[in-house]
């Protein structure tokens, strides 16, 4: 193991324990550094200390020619801005060479959001007859009435949810905790499923876990996507639908319904409003949309 990829398991160490990052934020900045690394390798570079801002924005430029995204550009210099500040931190540099390198522009990708039917004929799907039915119809309505994220939702335990009061408390992004509210119809189904379906598919063994698979295990989030998978195709909803469907819905829902945005982050979980703010592209999006159709002038 080189001396670079050695740094690189300290950063990530870092990155686990002390940020309490997901597993999958760790693995792609993992895959940024390793590739920056072989960069630096082609360019003879085996000491961090020899690396300075020209070398890192030839990788930058370098990724460009290889038709990598300005989003997948920006996430790559993001990797590298903290793996640099870490090693600053950590003494073994005096400075960090990418800390006056501009983020490469991005263009706003707004996601294809659910309608308030389309999210309506979507929760209508599961089969209520069944516990696995009445279990998908709990996850369903959660992740809408809450706006969670699919690894918040499958790692949601017994004692996080208060059904008296309404609220669910999620542990996010970096250890953030948050309580959240939800509605009347998620209590009914979530109560539905943990009364008459839970203990079945327990089958007599003991589970934190709200939302239970086959013999007892927790749900995965690739087992949830399938799941949503199959019910997208049985509403006829043509639209591209993933696990975070919901969660944009969620916010844009609230934000046509007149929410105010600073509520909105605090629900999801945003640590930066700049991320909430697309939401409001969609509302004014909406509202022209709206406009183009209904004005007799438009």
């Amino acid at each position: 193991m080189t001396e670079l990829h050695i740094l690189a398991d300290q950063y990530m160490n870092y990155l686990v324990v002390e940020k309490g990052l997901a597993e999958n934020t760790i693995e792609s900045y993992a895959g940024d550094l390793d590739r920056y690394f072989a960069f630096l390798k082609k360019e003879n570079i085996d000491n961090i200390s020899d690396a300075d801002m020209p070398l890192i924005l030839n990788h930058l430029s370098d990724l460009k020619k290889n038709k990598v995204s300005p989003g997948s550009r920006a996430r790559h210099l993001v990797s590298i801005r903290g793996f640099y500040k870490f090693m600053v931190q950590e003494g073994v540099l005096a400075k960090d060479p990418s800390k006056l390198i501009d983020l490469p522009k991005t263009r706003l990708k707004l996601p294809d959001i659910l309608s308030a039917d389309e999210v309506i004929l979507l929760l209508n799907q599961p089969d209520m007859d069944k516990p696995a039915g009445l279990r998908n119809a709990a996850m369903l309505e959660i992740l809408y009435a809450a706006g969670l994220r699919v690894s918040e939702l499958v790692h949601l335990c017994m004692n996080n949810i208060n059904t008296e009061a309404c609220f669910i408390k999620v542990l996010g992004k970096g250890s953030d905790e948050r309580l959240i509210p939800f509605g009347l119809y998620a209590k009914e189904k979530l109560l539905d499923y943990i009364n008459n379906a839970r203990p079945k598919l327990l089958k007599e063994k003991n589970s934190p876990f709200v939302f239970i698979a086959r013999a007892g295990k927790p749900m995965t989030r690739q087992g949830f996507w399938k799941i949503l998978k199959k019910y997208a195709l049985a509403a006829g909803i043509k639209k591209s639908i993933t696990p975070h469907s919901l969660r944009h819905a969620f916010a844009s829902h609230l934000l046509e319904g007149g929410a105010d945005l600073r509520a909105i982050q605090i629900m999801l979980g945003h640590a930066d409003i700049s991320t909430t703010q697309i939401y409001t592209h969609l509302a004014k999006k909406h509202l022209k949309d709206i406009h183009e159709k209904y004005h007799p002038r438009a």
